[in-house]
């Protein structure tokens, strides 16, 4: 699966232009904040489709 459809050529580029502007000091404490946010949005996301599932099964019951 591609991430918004976004090629290896595009991932370099922009992996470089981050490494331009924050420098390599930043990179690793970027790319930590960036992985705690997406953990949160998964987690997130879970909880929500998990929750949709159990109303529509309590709603089937009813």
């Amino acid at each position: 699966m591609t991430l918004l459809f976004i090629g290896t050529t595009e991932i370099i580029v922009i992996a470089l232009v981050v490494l331009l502007l924050f420098g390599g000091a930043k990179l690793p404490e970027l790319m930590r904040g960036l992985g705690k946010g997406l953990k949160e949005f998964k987690d997130a996301s879970r909880e929500v489709k998990k929750e949709i599932e159990d109303e529509t099964k309590n709603e089937k019951k009813d």
